[in-house]
């Protein structure tokens, strides 16, 4: 995370049908329910800062906190362009995963206490080993011309230096169900996310490779 960006102790909770945000991932976001122009005005007004959180598979939409997952990602607004018509579009930045402790509020949307969530993280030979499958999995899918990263993230993947930045930025460009991109999200050690990534990956492309 943003070491200059400090976390609020609550923020409000926008819960999202197959959407989540990743600690550094850019999450683009069109803004047009009533309840969501509210959160998103309380959001500019305070902190800049939200949640998304993975509606449940079985609910259509969320009826109550219970229908959504609380383990999820916080972010900051980067840019916000609002129209005449009330609807806005949104850059989110991804800062860091948090558990939604308890609800101030559920009405007319979230407002969620947070903790931060730390991640597991002490490098080793097998994280890098870990770290290089992945790169060479994604690289993989770069080449067959699936969705791609930004040029500035794409090098920042290639120098390795950061393993748990790589783990969550090709789970969230690459995995796509939403439920296993959750599981990555709630998984605090490190090698463990990016073993999860290895294999989504490989399921998901249908390669059986080691």
């Amino acid at each position: 995370m943003d070491e200059s960006v400090i976390l609020p102790e609550q923020v409000p909770v926008m819960p999202l049908p197959g959407a989540l945000l990743f600690p550094h991932a850019l999450l683009p976001l069109y803004v047009f329910e009533s309840r969501y122009r509210q959160m998103l005005k309380y959001a500019l007004s305070h902190h800049r800062m939200f949640c998304v959180a993975l509606i449940k598979p079985h609910c259509a939409e969320w009826q109550s906190t219970a229908d959504f997952f609380h383990t999820a990602g916080v972010g900051l607004i980067r840019a916000c362009v609002s129209r005449d018509d009330g609807t806005s579009d949104l850059i989110l930045q991804g800062l860091e995963r948090v558990q939604l402790t308890d609800f101030e509020k559920e009405v007319p949307f979230p407002i969620a206490m947070i903790e931060p969530l730390e991640s597991d993280s002490v490098p080793s030979i097998e994280t890098e080993a870990l770290a290089t499958k992945v790169l060479e999995l994604y690289s993989g899918l770069k080449g067959d011309g699936r969705r791609q990263l930004p040029p500035k993230v794409d090098r920042y993947l290639s120098d390795l230096t950061d393993p748990e930045m790589l783990a969550d930025l090709v789970a969230s460009t690459f995995v796509s169900d939403a439920l296993r991109r959750q599981r990555v999200l709630e998984e605090l050690s490190v090698n463990q996310r990016l073993r999860l990534v290895i294999q989504y990956l490989r399921e998901e492309s249908g390669s059986a490779a080691a």
